[in-house]
Order: structure tokens, then C-alpha cells, then sequence
């Protein structure tokens, strides 16, 4: 897949997405290079690989150009070996929302803790309705881009957040 990517990221006020969702895996990345703005990553989420490229956000943070390619679990274990310091472990859930699709993301290890909800939509003025598990929007804040969380885990700058 490839195109733009707009997603709009928000923090979870409760627990309730668990029931709510309708599938549950376990995502595994790393990046091999992060920076101005720019990623390439590589993940695995439960038996398959992925390799994406995304470009800088535009100056909301909405949207951003993304590539992604699904390679071989073996080739994703390998690039693995190439990443940057830092990793991210996550619990992803998947949550319908009137016509769209919640990612609500549990981060474990130095993440734990963190909970983020995103929904990716056609335009960045299209209506979405938001699940009552839905809090603070933090679309735009660097902080909560998984590549800064790899490098700055949230373990070392929660407090004043949750």
C-alpha cells in the first residue's frame, strides 16, 4: 500500500475498547531509520512482516505520506538486526466505530502504561464518530509517535500526562 496516510491519535480514558473489539494481535517494530520526520520501519504483527516508509507530517500532524510492503517473517527478523536502538512492543485492538475502524494500541515494556487510539480517515475534515473509551486528541504531539516513543520511552516523561 501506498499513498497518504491521515490519521488523527488520541489517549484512552478507560478499558472499555477490550470488550469492544472485534480482533486482538501483538505488533513487534523496530526502525531502521528515523528522522526529520522521516521512518522506515519494519514489524511484525502476529506471523507476517511488514516493511513501511512514511514521510513527515504535514503541520497538523494529520497527514503524511506512507508506503508499505509485506515481506517474509524471516526477512522482518533479519531487518530487525538493522534497527536503531529501542523497539516498541504493543497490544493492538481493533474497535468499530460507526464506519470506521479504532486502533487502540496498549504499549508493554518501557511503554506500559500508554494507551493510543487512532482512526485513519479519507479527509481530514471527514466525521468520524468517537467510542465513549475515546480522551485527549494528540494528533500533531511528537511524543506519541511510536518512533520517538522507540528512542524517549514513556516510562521517562509520563508524569503530567495520565
Amino acid at each position: 500500500m501506498s499513498g497518504l496516510e491521515i490519521e488523527r491519535k488520541f489517549l484512552v480514558s478507560d478499558d472499555s475498547y477490550r470488550q469492544k473489539a472485534y480482533s486482538c494481535s501483538r505488533i513487534r517494530q523496530g526502525y531502521i531509520c528515523s528522522g526529520h520526520g522521516r521512518t522506515v520501519r519494519v514489524r511484525i504483527r502476529g506471523n507476517r512482516g511488514f516493511l513501511t516508509i512514511k514521510g513527515p507530517a504535514g503541520s497538523n500532524g494529520m497527514t503524511r505520506y506512507e508506503f508499505e510492503k509485506e515481506i517474509t517473517l524471516d526477512e522482518a527478523e533479519h531487518l530487525f538486526d538493522l534497527c536503531e536502538p529501542g523497539a516498541i512492543d504493543k497490544v493492538r485492538y481493533l474497535v468499530r466505530s460507526g464506519k470506521h475502524v479504532f486502533e487502540v494500541d496498549e504499549f508493554l515494556g518501557d511503554n506500559e502504561g500508554l494507551v493510543i487510539a487512532e482512526v485513519e480517515l479519507q479527509t481530514e475534515q471527514e466525521f468520524y464518530e468517537k467510542p465513549d473509551f475515546i480522551g485527549d486528541e494528540v494528533t500533531g504531539d511528537r511524543r506519541f509517535y511510536n518512533s520517538f516513543l522507540a528512542k524517549m520511552p514513556f516510562c521517562k516523561w509520563k508524569s503530567g500526562i495520565v
